[in-house]
């Protein structure tokens, strides 16, 4: 069964598991995260009915036309304004934005009793116990008999939303916690109730891994489940930590952002953008539990308090911990709060000393030691900080969970870290972080001397190429549940035949190689391209297939290193730069013809030389949230590994179908001439990046497993390696006069810089087939000739080499 997009057309298709087929959701509450949990079930293929409730009264706007509340835009307002504001949100909810019609719009008084045709209803209302009570009331009279209906609350227990309901309702239902934004963050917690299934369990942790791309974390019927109940500690005894030494925001969110494996907006920046009030309404539930040895850590620290009484709740107040403002010249200024005076002045640059020395470490984990040996600030910081969740999560164990594997996976599943706390304490040393909380006059739990006490010396191990953690119970490790069937290639150490300081090349097994990017951004460079094409020799020597794919966080790849071409540039050696684009080009044109099936696995940004090697891929396999794009033009230059030229023999096999206007052929144009990247697989689909026989996987874990398999499944049917083409329809002059016709208006109207009209004309005349008197079929050696003396020319250009040093020194474009 394959978690893909492949299988999702514009008729949705049934997701069955263990005997429960998913054609139809319901889902309940159009808020912020209805809505958008709404759009995701849409991504999958499925179809969505959305309802509200109706407004007690119309609006003025709605009185002067006339209109009452019986009058059906009246009556959905409030499920048509969610929905528009969902699809207006950046970044976007849907993969599509042709997905929206799959949702069908309503509201519970006129549209509840449909329920009783879906197969899942998800409720999504306000966090109010009475109100979702009254909901399932209404519910019960409609839904059919073993219907799953399932609540999206973050903390009301479970035996407490189902009181008074009936047997077959309390047997399907379970708490399905998404968190927001639903597309993009990973972590799906579930939650039964005591009359829960075991089958409806394990469909729904099924069904949320292969079919939602989610980590699916079990949890039990505590408040604030995994995620929150750590999450939030860890937010608010950072704020304290802050306070008590001084810090400032600024130097807060730098000191827990990527540096420590977790997002750019590091803490003070991630409560204003969830919303202060959201925090504290979590926190002042968690600050009453009696069985909590440490509910006083979900007291308020002072600034929260003082900002909770100003409403400067964040992002939806416009200040909270930050605000944006504009200058003089009307440029956007962010100002930062002062904790102490809590007056807002400019954002100031952040240096710590124990920051500067982790700047050559490019291992996270290598990095932890470092960070808490600081003689400054920053090291009592992280000191105390990880000292305080290290103990915290270890009293965790049972009350919140059984096993230590599934705290990690939800913090870093909800919260966007790369390593969980057993992870970083394990990176730190399970010793030495007992010693750390016993410096502050703390101690852990028994059960983690009892782990020391036996011998052993982390929480997690690798045997065998799979991960294993320590369990408490049996005092022995044990294979995490489920990750059978993931390939992670931080698990195969060991498989490594070739290697140099760019990349590896790994024996995933069953007669299948990968070639993994370890550049920085996975960018190519001589040390990445020796690695492919030792790793395509040695699979056509020994192996059965290749796989290209990396377990990056940041990309697949960012595109070609671009340090040594400009070197060559600005020297003027026209020769090497020659060179150095054919070698680029025969280098990627070898992963399409080789005797073994290659497959690409892209994920994140997959950009320039990135997408080039997805386009020449035997077959990608893509994850959902893969952005990519041909962005040479961005630095001067157009498509020269192969992209230009593949692009435009795609287009040539669609409008060979009949496109009298060359459509087809300017929406190409139009994406690289713009720098176009897909905001998803999908669009990268729409935009012909990808294939119709290319796969889209939803959970970015089984990428590599996915791609593995197809390339076996290839190598089995029988691969024949194919043959360079001289088929490729090509417009010539009819098609580059239509192209300056626009490039010369765009010019005109001041779109676009002489520079860029510069690249544009190359580009439409590389992607025509040059100077060709009649539309004719060329080679791809011919479009590949074309596309490097275009390159070359360009490389030569004093505006390019302004925009290639920009992009090198500052690390932004520039438009000249």
């Amino acid at each position: 069964m394959e978690a893909t997009l492949e299988k999702n057309k514009s008729e949705s298709r049934p997701h069955q598991t263990k005997n429960r087929t998913i054609r139809r959701v319901a889902v309940l509450g159009s808020g912020i995260m209805g809505s958008r949990i709404a759009a995701h079930f849409a991504n999958i293929g499925v179809d969505v009915l959305l309802l509200d409730i109706v407004p007690k009264e119309p609006t003025d706007a709605e009185k002067a036309k006339g209109l009452t509340t019986d009058n059906p835009a009246v009556r959905n307002r409030i499920v048509n304004d969610a929905f528009q504001t969902m699809l207006k949100a950046s970044p976007a909810s849907l993969y599509s934005p042709k997905f929206a019609d799959r949702i069908k719009l309503g509201n519970f008084d006129d549209n509840l009793k449909e329920i009783a045709t879906y197969d899942w209803v998800i409720e999504v209302v306000v966090e109010r116990l009475d109100i979702k009570r009254s909901v399932y009331e209404r519910v019960e009279q409609f839904r059919k008999p073993g219907t799953l209906i399932t609540s999206n609350t973050s903390g009301i227990p479970m035996h407490l939303l189902t009181e008074g309901r009936s047997e077959d309702f309390r047997r399907n239902f379970c708490g399905t916690h998404f968190f927001n934004p639903p597309r993009y963050l990973r972590l799906l917690e579930i939650i039964p109730g005591h009359d829960t299934d075991l089958a409806v369990v394990d469909f729904l942790m099924n069904y949320g891994d292969l079919y939602l791309g989610k980590t699916t974390v079990l949890c039990k019927d505590t408040p604030g489940f995994i995620a929150n109940r750590l999450g939030i500690q860890s937010l608010i005894q950072t704020i304290r930590v802050a306070e008590e030494l001084g810090l400032t925001v600024e130097e807060v969110d730098k000191l827990t952002g990527p540096v420590v494996g977790r997002p750019k907006s590091g803490t003070f920046r991630l409560s204003d953008v969830v919303g202060l009030d959201t925090t504290v309404n979590v926190a002042s539930n968690l600050v009453k539990m009696e069985h909590d040895e440490s509910r006083s850590s979900f007291a308020l620290p002072a600034s929260v308090q003082k900002l909770m009484e100003n409403k400067w709740l964040g992002d939806k107040t416009g200040q909270g911990y930050y605000k944006k403002t504009k200058d003089e010249k009307g440029q956007t200024l962010i100002l930062a709060l002062d904790l102490k005076t809590f007056e807002y002045k400019p954002s100031e640059k952040v240096k710590f000393a124990t920051l500067e020395s982790t700047k050559a470490i490019d291992n996270l984990k290598k990095r932890f030691p470092v960070l808490i040996a600081g003689k400054d600030k920053a090291g009592e910081f992280y000191r105390q900080t990880f000292a305080d969740g290290f103990r915290y999560a270890s009293y965790r164990i049972p009350e919140i969970s059984d096993e230590l594997y599934r705290i990690d996976a939800a913090i870093t599943a909800g919260f966007g870290w790369q390593l969980g706390l057993f992870e970083t304490w394990d990176a730190i040393g399970v010793k030495k972080g007992v010693e750390l909380i016993e410096s502050f006059g703390q101690k852990p739990a028994q059960w983690v001397y009892d782990l020391l006490d036996a011998g052993f010396d982390s929480f997690y191990k690798i045997e065998g190429g799979k991960r294993k953690y320590y369990d408490i119970l049996t005092k022995s490790y044990k294979a995490i549940p489920g990750t059978e069937a993931f390939t992670i290639l931080e698990n195969l150490s060991n498989n490594i035949v070739w290697k140099n300081s760019g990349a590896n090349v790994v024996d995933l097994g069953d007669g299948i190689l990968n070639v993994e990017f370890r550049s920085k951004m996975n960018t190519f460079g001589q040390e990445v391209s020796e690695a492919l094409l030792k790793g395509i020799s040695l699979a056509e020597k020994d192996f059965r297939g290749l796989v290209v794919g990396n377990d990056s966080t940041e990309a697949f790849s960012a595109g070609a290193n671009l340090g040594t071409l400009f070197m060559y540039a600005v020297e003027q050696e026209f020769d090497e730069v020659n060179l150095m684009i054919a070698q680029f080009q025969k280098l990627i044109t070898r992963l399409r013809y080789s005797s073994i099936p290659v497959v690409v696995a892209p994920h994140t940004l997959t950009l320039g030389g990135g997408c080039e090697a997805v386009l020449h891929a035997d077959r990608a396999v893509a994850h959902a949230e893969s952005y990519i794009g041909l962005v040479e033009v961005g630095v001067g230059l157009i498509p020269a590994g192969g992209g230009t030229k593949e692009m435009a023999a795609r287009a040539s096999d669609l409008y060979q179908t009949g496109d009298p206007e060359l459509n087809i052929l300017q929406n190409v144009f139009m994406n690289i001439a713009t720098a176009k990247v897909s905001t998803s697989a999908q669009e990268a689909r729409e935009m012909n990046y990808l294939r119709s026989t290319d796969q889209i996987v939803l959970n970015r874990s089984r990428l590599l497993a996915e791609a593995k398999q197809a390339a076996i499944e290839m190598a089995e049917d029988g691969y024949t390696q194919p043959k360079p083409r001289t088929d490729i329809k090509v417009q010539g002059k009819t098609g580059i006069a239509l192209f300056k016709a626009g490039i010369t208006a765009m010019h005109m109207g001041r779109y676009i810089s002489d520079h860029d009209r510069k690249i544009a004309d190359k580009l439409a005349y590389v992607i025509c087939g040059g100077d060709l008197s009649t539309p004719q079929n060329v080679s791809e050696q011919y479009l590949l000739d074309l596309e490097r003396e275009a390159f070359l020319s360009l490389s030569g250009e004093k505006k390019t080499l302004e925009r290639i040093q920009s992009l090198l020194t500052g690390g932004k474009p520039l438009r000249n």
